[in-house]
């Protein structure tokens, strides 16, 4: 199927311009676009590559080209692969969507590029006719494959305004009201601050018990390592503030407004407990969860760090059971948040907060209202616009939740759980559709530069255009050409 096809160097077809500092050339109001790999951030008097030219990283992203149909400035972290005459410009920009620039990265921190690897990477030259063939039917392939991505997306958002619309029904007691008509023992306002603060007291009169215990098994043991410190009292979180007021909403006469800290013990891993315990290994025991752990819809698997748990025996306050609420206190994912499984013992680990309840308490009900649109506004009304979000753990305990009895949490999670499990699978399906379609995207590509796209007829067609030859005699016609130019 690659009749009259030569395998090159990418140099022999293509010029690769390095990049250099934007600072030489930026100018508001210049003619050209400075490029980058992730785009478009300036502009210039200057210009280094002619229309045409691909985009790709030589640092930091490397896999992600950018075709650019006019003359451009590339910055000193981007290459500009430019084709010479006997080379479509899209057809050179397809190849290098499909070629996968990761195996060419000998780094071992930073990804990078070197322009003396790209001008070795092996290029399937093909008669220009051919080129331009390939590049007509991959853009009609794509044309339909985006229309479906697209269709798909479209149906990824819908989803997500119809997951939070039921979120706030849930959390303004509407799914529960006739529910509610129905009981005729349900806590008063009064018996539900009543149980809190009489569970805060059992929680710590539990703990004052085992440290006595644990004194009396020191003593038995010859008082040989450090004597074991007694609980701290159940801290107190700082009422609301106003911004908090602002964001409640209104809720059922049964239930109240209290905090994530009066019914949760609210802690992280310290930054020395990290450094200091914390050795990750392979053949570890224990699973550590992080940030990446905790999404936006709740927990993720992910391939997990693992530690030896008698290394971290000290540190017993981040040893997970299930039930425990993880929340993201900082970076992209702040305010995610996720109830852990309970399927084995997990170690809490960086960059990610724990809420352990400190009674009986459904922590579906707790993760659905904050990874709900007013829940998560109510926890992130202390968070400042940054680049950089963050919450404390003081700003997670102050965080202000509409609370009901168990017996309603439990109604509520059963009546949110029914309306959106059916919408969980179809959200899996189109995540999978999504997968596919992108499998589907390098699987024309590949087959384009293996010379299988084209079918029979498609080639005979190109055979008949005038400026059909050999890729051979093209690459020797322009070489002559180049050499006479001299």
């Amino acid at each position: 199927m690659r009749e009259d096809w030569i395998e090159v160097e990418l140099g022999e077809v293509c010029d690769i311009i390095s990049g250099k500092n934007q600072k030489l050339v930026l100018d508001a109001n210049g003619r050209y676009p400075i490029y980058g790999s992730g785009g478009v951030f300036g502009f210039a008097n200057e210009y280094l590559c002619e229309p045409g030219t691909t985009v790709i990283g030589r640092k930091g992203t490397i896999n992600s080209p950018i075709f650019v149909n006019e003359r451009l400035w590339n910055v000193d972290t981007a290459f500009g692969i430019s084709p010479k005459q006997i080379n479509n410009s899209k057809y050179n920009y397809y190849f290098c969507l499909g070629f996968n620039f990761k195996k060419l990265d000998k780094s071992t921190t930073i990804p990078s590029l070197a322009k003396s690897d790209l001008l070795k990477i092996e290029f399937p030259l093909a008669p220009l006719p051919i080129q331009r063939a390939i590049v007509r039917k991959i853009e009609n392939l794509f044309a339909s494959l985006d229309k479906g991505i697209a269709d798909l997306k479209t149906a990824q958002e819908q989803l997500k305004v119809y997951r939070q619309a039921v979120l706030k029904k849930a959390f303004e007691g509407e799914f529960t009201k006739e529910w509610r008509e129905k009981q005729t023992n349900l806590q008063t306002v009064k018996e539900l601050n009543e149980t809190i603060d009489l569970s805060r007291e059992k929680f710590y009169n539990q703990q004052i018990i085992e440290w006595e215990q644990a004194v009396l098994n020191w003593g038995k043991n010859g008082k040989k390592d450090k004597k074991p410190s007694k609980p701290s009292k159940l801290i107190i979180p700082e009422k609301p503030n106003a911004e908090h007021d602002n964001r409640k909403w209104d809720i059922p006469a049964h239930w109240i407004w209290t905090q994530v800290g009066t019914v949760c013990f609210v802690t992280k891993l310290a930054g020395f407990e990290y450094t200091d315990y914390v050795k990750y290994d392979d053949k570890g025991d224990l699973t550590v969860l992080k940030a990446e752990n905790a999404g936006v819809n709740g927990f993720k698997k992910t391939e997990f760090s693992k530690i030896k748990s008698e290394t971290v025996q000290m540190l017993k306050r981040s040893f997970l059971f299930g039930g425990e609420l993880l929340v993201v206190f900082v970076g992209a994912g702040t305010g995610n948040v996720a109830v852990v499984p309970k399927d084995r013992k997990y170690f809490l680990g960086p960059n990610i907060g724990m809420a352990r309840p400190y009674f009986e308490i459904n922590s579906r009900f707790l993760e659905f209202q904050l990874q709900s649109s007013v829940g998560k506004h109510m926890m992130m009304a202390t968070v400042k616009a940054v680049a950089q979000p963050s919450l404390s753990m003081a700003t997670i305990r102050q965080t202000p939740i509409a609370f009901p009895s168990v017996v309603e949490q439990n109604q509520i999670v059963r009546e949110i759980e029914s309306r959106l499990s059916v919408c969980d699978k179809v959200e899996q399906s189109i995540s999978e559709a999504l997968a596919k379609a992108e499998a589907l995207r390098q699987s024309i590509l590949k087959k384009a530069f293996e010379g299988k796209l084209l079918s029979d007829i498609e080639i005979a067609k190109c055979k008949q255009e005038a400026d059909y030859e050999p890729a051979s005699k093209l690459l020797e016609r322009i070489k002559k050409e180049k050499h006479h130019g001299k």
